[in-house]
């Protein structure tokens, strides 16, 4: 069948639904909701059977709904309505949520009901239940609606029937007065709520040092006290501010008036009044990267705020990582975050350092020296556990390992195109021959779109795919790691890893992979062609695209068949 995405952006949930869609045969393509006259040139060059709307920003066009069967994708209960779905859920602490597939029709989430899907609630923030619980019920319940779709008899549910039964009902949107802080009233488990419900986007809006700012990335501050609504401490990138009860985190701030009115740690962005505040030391305070320890295996976890690694980061990762080679163990699983495993240089700190091209350049050669550290290490079995979703130079500095184990609803993105052309490093030039050969090297890189773990097998860019509740992930990887360690081959595995690298090494030294990557990368930095810093300040100012790419956008091109992969 033919499915035209209609979506306001290529996010986590719309790129989980095109890649399950064409896993189910459909022949499935993109536009982004510009206007109403970009939509339906796209609905009249495709012909498409059914339209689905993963994430919209506004009402699908009359002239649209009215000619064809529209299904939108709410991340709500059946019954609820409006569009702070999540953020009313999570402050209103609600055990369970869903999400309701509808047909668009004149009433906003007011349409007939194709299919619906519930889960249990987390205590996480709003971009992390979207990300995870949200996107794996809108698979499986656009997947219902489909098959009903194809269904001869199947007939929707119209919501009035709902209504009397339903749970969820019409919400408003939730404005910033509804999010306020009652720092002198709120407790600890209120603040993070009204924070978490809010991030990613819009923030809750408040006061640091006289500014007015928004925040994200909270976290309980344990075992701190101090007078309500002041800030008591820092901790690496964090700043604490009391609450009537305790403290809470603020790992990451955005400040509209600044001159980089984007989300930066809370440290940086007010690097000029954090010096003189109580530092607690991370393994205390806002942890980013620990380490421990369980049957002759290391885990090191880095669940770095959305994926991004900055020079910083990067080194501070290296450190542990070095020391944990250093342990008396056989393995080192890489954990990554819930989240994401890595999505690579940190486009943020890059966009607001003095020489965005030097801190690019510093910050590349962080992400290598990690590389090189994990594919120089012969003393232990390294695996990289991907619990969260991975991108650009994260996917490469995942396959640096000797293993990559993946949750089967892991998405990767192993490509750098799509930032100005960048031409990528952490040594990639020598891991995709090695582990997908060269062939499959080349479809990795060239292609920008997104990969499911089957794929990502088939290639070689994965070892072993997890299945199951993603709550059972790090459970079971310490059950395969804490096996692989007490095999009694180990040493031999090492000793025979130790060969390879050595052979590898003499046949072409990864200085060298490293200094002709590191030549073209200097050219996407400070070369005349300014597609790289184009291409990132869009990405970091979140400037919406004046046109759907051609990559996602196959109708545009030359035949509907580009929608299918090459076999």
């Amino acid at each position: 069948m033919r499915i035209l995405l209609l979506t306001h952006a290529f996010n986590s949930l719309t790129q989980r639904l095109f890649v399950a869609l064409q896993q189910d045969k459909h022949e499935v393509t993109i536009e982004f909701d510009i206007n109403d006259e970009t939509a339906q040139e796209a609905i009249d060059l495709f012909q498409p059977d059914l339209i689905v709307a993963p994430y919209l920003k506004r009402a699908i066009p009359d002239s649209i709904w009215q000619n064809h069967t529209c299904l939108i994708v709410h991340p709500g209960i059946v019954g609820d309505r409006g569009p702070s779905s999540l953020d009313w859920a999570i402050l209103n602490h609600k055990n369970s949520w869903g999400v309701t597939v509808l047909q668009a029709n004149a009433e906003m989430d007011a349409g007939d009901i194709w299919a619906s899907f519930e889960f249990e609630m987390r205590n996480a923030t709003k971009a992390s239940i979207y990300r995870n619980e949200v996107t794996t019920a809108a698979v499986t319940a656009v997947q219902q609606a489909v098959e009903h779709f194809q269904s001869v008899g199947f007939k929707p549910m119209p919501l009035k029937q709902k209504l009397l039964l339903a749970k969820g009902k019409l919400r408003p949107l939730m404005a910033q007065n509804v999010r306020r802080i009652n720092w002198q009233k709120d407790d600890t488990a209120t603040v993070l709520r009204k924070i978490r419900c809010a991030d990613g986007f819009p923030g809750v809006r408040d006061e640091l040092f006289g500014r007015e700012v928004f925040l994200y990335d909270a976290h309980a501050a344990k075992g701190l006290h101090g007078e309500a609504g002041e800030v008591i401490a820092r901790s690496g990138l964090a700043i604490c501010k009391a609450t009537a009860d305790g403290a809470v985190w603020i790992g990451h701030v955005k400040d509209k008036a600044h001159h980089h009115a984007f989300k930066l740690p809370a440290t940086v962005l007010f690097a000029d009044k954090v010096q003189a505040l109580f530092d607690v030391p991370e393994d205390e305070g806002y942890q980013q990267v620990w380490y421990e320890e369980a049957h002759d295996v290391g885990y090191l976890h880095f669940p770095f705020y959305n994926g991004a690694m900055s020079t910083q980061q990067c080194q501070d990762l290296l450190v542990a990582y070095r020391q944990a080679t250093q342990c008396n163990t056989k393995v080192i699983v890489l954990m990554g975050g819930a989240d994401f495993w890595s999505n690579g240089i940190h486009l943020n700190m890059i966009e607001a350092a003095k020489s965005p091209a030097d801190e690019s350049w510093a910050n590349i050669n962080a992400m290598n020296d990690l590389s090189e550290a994990i594919i120089c290490t012969t003393s232990h079995i390294v695996i990289s556990a991907m619990q969260g979703n991975a991108g650009a130079g994260g996917v490469f500095l995942a396959r640096a390992a000797d293993e990559v184990w993946a949750h089967e609803h892991v998405i990767l993105n192993p490509h750098y195109k799509d930032m100005g052309n960048l031409y990528g490093s952490e040594y990639w030039t020598y891991l995709l021959p090695k582990y997908c050969g060269d062939e499959h090297a080349k479809r990795i890189t060239q292609a920008r779109l997104p990969m499911d773990v089957g794929e990502a097998l088939d290639l070689g860019l994965l070892n072993d795919v997890i299945t199951g509740e993603k709550i059972g992930f790090v459970s079971a990887v310490k059950t395969k790691a804490a096996a692989l360690a007490e095999q009694d081959n180990i040493y031999k595995m090492l000793q025979e890893k130790e060969a390879q690298r050595d052979q590898d090494e003499a046949e072409k030294p990864l200085s060298t992979y490293r200094e002709e990557e590191l030549k073209r990368m200097k050219k996407n930095f400070y070369g005349f062609d300014p597609s790289y810093h184009v291409a990132r300040y869009n990405f970091v100012y979140k400037v919406c695209k004046s046109r759907t790419p051609l990559t996602l956008a196959a109708h545009r091109s030359m035949g509907t068949n580009a929608t299918r992969r090459a076999a």
